[in-house]
């Protein structure tokens, strides 16, 4: 068995690990091919057997956040898995201390990770960050002046659209939001077919979903972040109850609040942790 770091430029390894994601979690990361390739901040430490299968994988990779008006250098982990036959071994434990020590080493502020298995992580520092859903009041309808118009992610002008935008957008919420994270975002979007991308003009993208009568606003992306009543009366919609999946201080809307009851936890750990102060959420865009 060989361990293997920052492994991503080899094609036979990259396929290796989407193999083992695609088996463990039925997740299919290679999904990130059509738009560029993995992320290139990715720190991946990965276990390969003689065949040169990925048999065990933990990555942190940076995603620079927002809090409380400072931005933090943070680091985000995933791609977590062993594959059954090499489980209780130890490599899972020995991957995620080379990750935790290399972010620790390049002076990574705070840690990030989600999971439905808190107490493999509370060993390590961790602790759970309790979640909120915003539920707002449903504003009054206004002419907005924007066009909205439906993205698609296999359009190569929408798609350059969607990258530009996240690679120069203002941070959704000043409390506590991703600053740049392109990846995560666009593998969300092509992963679960409910979650639409509208432009508004040319500054920015909206990502939601609508059942007819609940509106889930997931994300903003954008060079201003416009209110709510702005964002519904462009996309013309008469939601009967709307809910806001990240901290809505930018919105200028009423809200209420809601325990988030989803099944996997963020968890948090490093010097910034204690800046932290809630209700709060991470946009589901970003979730990795």
């Amino acid at each position: 068995m060989t361990l293997r770091q920052g492994y991503f430029d080899d094609p036979a390894a990259w396929n290796a690990l989407v193999d083992l994601l695609q088996d463990t979690f039925s997740i299919d990361v290679s999904l990130l091919g059509q738009f560029g390739g993995p992320d290139r901040t990715s720190m991946p430490f990965g276990y390969f057997d003689a065949d040169g299968r990925c048999v065990a994988n933990f990555s942190a990779f940076s995603m620079p956040m927002i809090i409380n008006g400072r931005v933090v250098k943070a680091a985000g982990y995933q791609s977590g898995a062993v594959r059954p036959e090499w489980r209780k071994r130890g490599l899972y434990r020995d991957l995620m201390q080379r990750a935790f020590d290399r972010t620790a080493a390049e002076g990574y502020e705070l840690d990030l990770l989600l999971t439905d298995k808190p107490a493999l992580y509370e060993r390590y520092g961790f602790r759970i960050l309790p979640q909120h859903i915003f539920v707002a009041q449903t504003p009054k309808l206004q002419k907005s002046g924007l066009t909205a118009r439906q993205l698609s992610l296999d359009a190569p002008d929408d798609l350059r659209l969607i990258k530009t935008l996240l690679q120069n957008r203002q941070p959704v919420s000043a409390r506590f939001a991703v600053v740049r994270q392109m990846e995560m975002f666009l593998l969300n979007a092509c992963c679960n077919s409910a979650i639409r991308l509208t432009a508004l003009g040319d500054d920015t993208v909206v990502a939601w979903t609508f059942d007819g009568a609940t509106f889930w606003l997931l994300d903003i992306v954008g060079t201003a972040i416009p209110s709510l009543a702005t964002i519904v009366s462009a996309l013309d919609i008469e939601p009967e109850r709307i809910e806001i999946c990240f901290s809505p201080d930018r919105l200028d809307c009423e809200i209420s609040l809601e325990p988030y009851e989803g099944y996997t936890m963020l968890m948090v750990r490093g010097k910034a942790a204690a800046d932290i102060v809630g209700p709060l959420m991470l946009s589901p865009m970003a979730e990795f």
